[in-house]
């Protein structure tokens, strides 16, 4: 099997997302400080020898790419957009309740914090491909 971790970069946390490649599941997904970052993909490189990083190219990725390549391969990819289009995304994985989906997805905010559904989006468009995600909040 091949796994991949997307990683949203940023300068207090990243949204993390470990990914199945050859059945197109998210296996987990989380947004984790700064500190716990590597502990984490740690984690993952040892239980799913996970093939390489697709690290997202907007903010503090020079400092993430530098402190990953010593653990596994870094891909840099485009970023640009993810987060609003993450809103999108959490609709489609968390549909809103009955009373909600009379209001157009554009207006709607999603409740939590989208690093983790970045990263999705981030694997989704290098791969062209989407993945399914069943057990997302």
């Amino acid at each position: 099997m091949t796994f991949v971790v997307a990683i949203d970069p940023g300068w207090g946390k990243c949204g993390l997302l470990l990914a199945n490649l050859d059945s197109k599941v998210v296996i987990e997904g989380g947004i984790v400080k700064k500190g716990h970052v590597i502990c984490q993909l740690s984690q993952w490189i040892s239980l799913y020898s996970v093939d390489y990083f697709l690290l997202g190219n907007g903010t503090s990725s020079t400092y993430w790419e530098s402190e990953l390549s010593s653990l596994a391969r870094v891909v840099l990819v485009e970023e640009m957009g993810t987060t609003l289009r993450a809103r999108y995304r959490y609709w489609e994985l968390s549909p809103p309740s009955k009373w909600l989906r009379w209001i157009p997805r554009g207006l709607l905010l999603p409740p939590t914090n989208l690093d983790e559904v970045a990263a999705l989006i981030l694997l989704e468009d290098y791969l062209n491909q989407k993945f399914q995600w069943d057990d997302y909040h």
